[in-house]
């Protein structure tokens, strides 16, 4: 990827430092807060997307509750999304993601030191386990990500359908429902070109407990991804 080896390129005076500080996070996680963990994966993020030529373009901030204990809900395009919501969250989260990118290099000490969920989807009794905990950890007061679609979009700013099991934590954890409209996320690593790239992050109003306490997972479903796909039509 041109655009991975610009950002290399053009931090090389703190590449070290930062691979050496993010390895030891990865594998000391209980050493730091979670807050100074996000603190840290922001200036390795903000870094990498001014040595890329990646613009966030941010909207809907104020849409953000109040309370932690929420999870994001975007539309997935590449491999460079969680990246983006990064650097538009002021508020630290974690992710759950398939397990079969668990182990790209960068993305597997970032996602480390999140302490993310890797969910095999082949596995459903593993897969039951990752809900039950990330359930209990909302409760708690963590926030999460996930990627409703199931895997990347192959259509660009064109959302897949996003699937009702993906809801089942949220629903369980009776927490509010953040949906994310990532848009041109798709291009800064899953295009061959290192053009300045603008990667817009729009927080939508969130779905509390009352809003879809009656509602199936799958309703839910169809529900954030018309919104989101709203949003994108209407920003480009």
């Amino acid at each position: 990827m041109k655009r991975i080896l610009m950002m290399v390129l053009r931090n090389l005076f703190m590449v070290p430092y930062g691979w050496i500080g993010l390895c030891y996070r990865a594998a000391h996680v209980d050493k730091y807060t979670e807050e100074d963990m996000y603190q840290f994966l922001t200036w390795i993020d903000l870094h990498a997307n001014r040595g890329g030529n990646v613009h966030i373009d941010v909207h809907g901030l104020e849409n953000l509750p109040e309370k932690n204990g929420f999870m994001f809900f975007p539309n997935h395009q590449g491999l460079y999304d969680v990246l983006a919501i990064i650097e538009a969250s002021p508020r630290p989260f974690s992710v759950v993601a398939k397990k079969e990118i668990a182990n790209i290099p960068f993305l597997k000490q970032i996602f480390a030191c999140m302490k993310a969920y890797m969910i095999d989807r082949e596995d459903v009794r593993q897969a039951m386990q990752v809900i039950i905990n990330v359930t209990k950890e909302v409760k708690k007061g963590r926030n999460y990500l996930i990627f409703a679609e199931g895997t990347r979009s192959k259509n660009g700013n064109h959302v897949g359908t996003f699937k009702g099991g993906s809801f089942k934590s949220a629903t369980k954890a009776q927490c509010p429902i953040v949906p994310v409209a990532l848009v041109d996320s798709f291009k800064p690593f899953d295009t061959n070109s290192i053009k300045p790239v603008t990667v817009q992050v729009h927080f939508l109003e969130p779905l509390y407990y009352d809003d879809y306490k009656d509602m199936k997972t799958t309703q839910i479903a169809a529900l954030v991804q018309e919104r989101i796909q709203n949003v994108i039509n209407a920003s480009i």
